[in-house]
């Protein structure tokens, strides 16, 4: 990422990602935050319809009868970032690091809340959670968090990532119903599949997952060095070997397949986000599945 200004950032931001979804979402931002910035309106009986998200499991056991809660829109979203900063997403090839990924994205969806009247925090997780930016309106807040998110420094080695620190801070400090954006590679320590299902009880929770293709499938390039961005263990590998570039793609296929299942299992809705992806229609994919979603619960999570 070029060394711009949150201000030129943003202004970047402004007129090459955000004018254009204009054009194309049509003002439909709902298929994007439907759901989020909720308050209860009524428990009712459960009808085939529903989304079990919102089930509401107490009152089902007392009246030994399935209920949801209905919920009406608040007119202000509260929304939160959950952003993984570890070692890890500082890797990236040609064209970007899926840190830049993770700002611009932040900037886009900030950006979009904040100029139709919502608020929006942040909590940044490095080798632990390091920052809590408190939830605020307004264009000052945006270029707040993108201001923190260039400055704050990238390591170079730090214990392996524990999601689970990080979704602890988040059931511990959010406290009013809010809109949570999860944007981290998911290279973690197991056990963050228990928070993120308590954090989804409670909020909207949207999971954005960085990656790199080369995370996925090695090239042949011979003899190369790879490094463990999170311990910083280097490993020469042999690229021309078939077999090992097979098992590698394996290997990844496995841990994509496992973090889909957690995201699954939480009800979670979950956004691939590629250091090659262009980012206006990697967010109109995610919009029409949010959509799709809300049309056709009985195929959703």
């Amino acid at each position: 990422m070029s060394l711009a200004t949150p201000e030129r950032l943003l202004q970047r931001l402004d007129w090459t990602v955000i004018r254009r979804l204009d054009g194309m979402l049509q003002g439909e931002y709902r298929s994007l935050f439907t759901g989020a910035g909720l308050d209860l309106a009524e428990i009712r009986e459960y009808t085939a319809e529903d989304d079990i998200r919102y089930m509401d499991w107490n009152v089902t056991a007392r009246m030994g009868t399935p209920y949801v809660r209905q919920y009406h829109e608040d007119r202000e979203i509260n929304a939160w970032f959950l952003l993984d900063l570890s070692p890890s997403v500082d890797f990236g090839t040609t064209n970007a690091l899926k840190r830049d990924c993770l700002i611009e994205f932040v900037g886009v969806m900030a950006r979009l809340l904040t100029r139709h009247g919502n608020r929006v925090g942040a909590i940044f997780y490095g080798a632990n959670v390091d920052k809590v930016i408190p939830a605020a309106g307004g264009k000052l807040q945006v270029l707040r968090i993108i201001n923190d998110l260039q400055k704050e420094p990238k390591l170079q080695q730090a214990p392996f990532t524990s999601l689970t620190t990080l979704l602890n801070a988040a059931n511990n400090f959010i406290r009013r119903r809010s809109l949570v954006f999860l944007v981290s590679d998911f290279i973690s320590a197991p056990g963050w599949e228990t928070p993120l299902r308590l954090l989804t009880q409670r909020h909207e929770v949207l999971a954005v997952r960085l990656w790199d293709p080369r995370e996925v499938e090695l090239p042949d390039i011979g003899m190369v060095m790879i490094q463990d961005a999170e311990t910083g263990e280097q490993l020469f590998v042999d690229t021309h070997d078939k077999k090992f570039r097979e098992r590698f793609r394996q290997a990844a296929q496995k841990r994509e397949y496992e973090i889909n299942v957690a995201f699954k299992r939480a009800g979670v809705d979950a956004l691939p986000l590629s250091t090659e992806d262009d980012l206006v229609r990697a967010i109109l994919r995610f919009a029409n599945l949010r959509k799709e979603r809300k049309a056709h619960p009985a195929k959703g999570i």
